[in-house]
């Protein structure tokens, strides 16, 4: 089968690999459609910089370089392992990625697994990826989706989580005042998350004319916070009272430091964006006025069918930010994605 496997910084290959098995309590899946994610973006472009060696076996997956990537997408059963129950050939779903984390540290013991160091993920850190023409899951990885949801639709359901949990995390009410700052695929899944919360107050703020104009057309509120005036954005949008909650989805220091200078006494910034480089902040500002920084990463199996409902609800819209290409096209879809040109590239794998 062709599958996308990373060999080092900047050497993506597509190449052909065996076909997995299933064994028990596992399905096998032909993968319909995989995204390429901010994190992929890392792999490729700062492979020095991701929390994990990949030179070497993960201790839990036995994972190591070459690695197939993918950790969002979806796809059709088309083999059930034995003890598999209430799954069947035929089934379409989107894939949970997460399954290996090592249950001892404090983060598997505090309830939440997502920030255990050992966690072992499909298309990162796990053997076999979104990004090849079959993979092998654990059963309850996959989450059926309904008749009204459709495979590419589907591939979004793991990137719209993240934004799903970083909104939860904030504690924003229905009603509050919210700023997404950074309006690529998982700004865009807040916006998503944030209306889905009943908060309608809701500026985007990003510096990509194109990325505005896709926000634009969806309903959005936008800001340019390079040529614009973010402070007058933010005061016309709560009365000058300050913001409850900034969803920071940019991965710039920038945007971490305005944002924080939004909020209203005891608002919460959470960062649901991986950072290349250290930002500088000012503690004092935090404390004279209660403002709170959280970070937020992964989500829980409840996430991934919270989401999945929403879309079947209709409250998701792929117009103009989702595009289409095929598995060949993955490295100019990276140096796409690096220029901050587009929004999400959803590739076909079968």
């Amino acid at each position: 089968m062709k599958a996308a496997r990373l060999h080092g910084q900047q050497d993506v290959r597509i190449e052909d690999v065996p076909e997995p098995t299933p064994g028990p309590g596992q399905v096998k899946i032909r993968n319909a459609y995989a995204g390429i994610c901010g994190s992929d973006l890392h792999f490729y472009f700062a492979l020095d910089s991701v929390p994990y060696d990949l030179t070497t076996p993960h201790p839990l997956t036995g994972a190591r370089l070459p690695q197939i990537l993918g950790h969002e997408f979806s796809g059709t059963i088309v083999e059930v392992g034995e003890g598999v129950n209430g799954l069947s050939v035929g089934d379409r779903g989107a894939v949970h990625p997460t399954f290996a984390t090592c249950g001892k540290c404090p983060a598997c013991l505090r309830g939440v697994p997502m920030t255990c160091p050992l966690m072992g993920a499909l298309g990162a850190t796990a053997i076999g990826g979104g990004l090849s023409e079959y993979v092998v899951a654990n059963a309850e990885q996959f989450h059926k989706l309904p008749d009204d949801v459709d495979l590419l639709t589907g591939a979004l359901v793991e990137p719209m989580s993240v934004a799903w949990h970083g909104v939860a995390r904030s504690g924003v009410q229905p009603g509050g005042t919210a700023l997404v700052a950074g309006a690529g695929p998982i700004g865009i899944g807040a916006w998503f998350a944030l209306k889905a919360r009943g908060v309608d107050k809701v500026l985007v703020s990003e510096p990509s004319a194109q990325r505005r104009e896709v926000m634009a057309s969806l309903g959005a509120t936008v800001v340019d916070p390079v040529g614009g005036d973010l402070s007058a954005a933010v005061a016309a949008l709560t009365d000058g009272g300050g913001l409850d909650v900034v969803i920071e989805a940019a991965g710039a220091g920038a945007a971490l430091e305005s944002g924080i200078s939004s909020l209203a006494p005891n608002g919460r910034v959470v960062v649901v964006s991986l950072h290349e480089h250290p930002t500088h902040l000012n503690p004092t500002e935090l404390m004279m006025t209660q403002k709170e920084i959280v970070g937020a990463v992964g989500y829980g199996h409840d996430e991934f069918d919270a989401v999945i409902a929403a879309m079947s609800d209709g409250l998701y819209d792929t117009t103009g930010w989702v595009q289409e290409r095929d598995l060949d096209d993955i490295v100019d879809a990276l140096h796409q994605l690096r220029t901050g040109t587009g929004s999400k590239v959803l590739l076909r794998v079968s």
